[in-house]
């Protein structure tokens, strides 16, 4: 992932997403900026991907301590 990528928030990295799928589904698209926006697309996904993944753990890790039995005391 590029370091551009890793500050942006996950509904920014969404948007920016659909702009780039708006631009390549175009017919006027630039053959010189298709890699660079194919490379973008990449590592906003895997950014997705990623807060994905973690925000599933933080969830799972919450309802298994809401699920573990009460210390004794």
């Amino acid at each position: 992932m590029n370091d551009d990528t890793t500050a942006v928030r996950y509904r920014d990295a969404v948007e920016e997403l659909k702009a780039i799928l708006a631009r390549l589904e175009g017919d006027d698209v630039d053959i010189d900026e298709l890699s660079e926006k194919v490379e973008r697309a990449a590592d906003l996904i895997r950014l997705c991907r990623d807060r994905i993944e973690h925000t599933g753990m933080k969830v799972r890790r919450v309802l298994d301590d809401l699920d573990a039995p009460a210390p004794k005391g």
